[in-house]
């Protein structure tokens, strides 16, 4: 199984893509998508549509593994945030890929131990867990890979809840 995780944003997006089964996985790539700021709202949906389409179309997924969308005191922020997630549901959904979403605090209590890690402990343990030489940078890229590591290890508990 090969796994497209998604750590969504509307400035950098992350993506890290991962392939095997159970709890043994590799990496497969990683990295962003990043936007302009300056650029209208509107332009930089469609540089994250274009740039996860390559993506999807580059590594051919089974699976897209999405954080959750977490509630946030900036409504604005949390907006967008949703605007991000839609152009990646939208994408799964076109090019016919599952899609399986986890709350940030699932994914980090996955693959750190705890739901509280912050963003150092989830590079080191992303290095650890698949064998990297070095951290993933930039953040946003290893908390992608977190979320399709976070798959693998919730793929049968989640088919059978939710009858997938």
């Amino acid at each position: 199984m090969r796994v497209l995780g998604i750590d969504p944003g509307s400035e950098t997006l992350g993506w890290g893509v991962v392939e095997g089964g159970g709890s043994k996985y590799l990496p497969v790539g990683h990295g962003v998508v990043k936007s302009n700021t300056k650029h209208a709202f509107s332009k930089r949906l469609k540089n994250i549509y274009d740039g996860v389409g390559e993506i999807i179309s580059q590594y051919q997924p089974d699976v897209v593994s999405i954080e959750e969308a977490f509630f946030s005191v900036n409504v604005s922020s949390a907006m967008k945030l949703g605007q991000v997630r839609g152009i990646v549901l939208l994408l799964a959904e076109q090019h016919g890929i599952s899609l399986a979403e986890y709350s940030p605090r699932l994914i980090k209590q996955t693959v750190v131990g705890h739901g509280n890690a912050d963003k150092i402990q989830v590079q080191e343990m992303v290095k650890l867990l698949l064998g990297l030489k070095e951290i993933p940078h930039p953040h946003d890229a290893a908390d992608a890979l977190a979320a399709a590591i976070c798959h693998f290890h919730h793929t049968g508990t989640l088919s059978s809840v939710k009858g997938r």
